[in-house]
């Protein structure tokens, strides 16, 4: 609990997680709400929606991941450096 107050411990990427998993649940209920609404556009917008919104969904949170794997190595090496 300390390294989470002193943030030596990062919360977020355990947060980013659920975050990716809330906006696939919505890619998907978009995507199928809008291939079988008479008002969507239609089946393939519903795909593109679908589909578009799975990927980007994970681009953009892996990107975010990235930069705290980034973060890790960075403290790592200062570690390193400091011995």
């Amino acid at each position: 609990m300390k390294s989470i107050f002193f943030f030596d411990a990062m919360l977020t990427p355990k947060i980013i997680t659920l975050v990716y998993w809330l906006l696939l649940a919505v890619a998907v209920f978009s995507g199928l709400g809008a291939m079988f609404s008479d008002y969507g556009g239609g089946f393939l917008v519903g795909l593109g929606i679908l589909i578009g919104g799975a990927v980007g969904a994970r681009i953009w949170c892996e990107l975010l991941i990235v930069l705290f794997k980034i973060h890790e190595n960075l403290q790592k090496i200062a570690e390193k450096n400091d011995q």
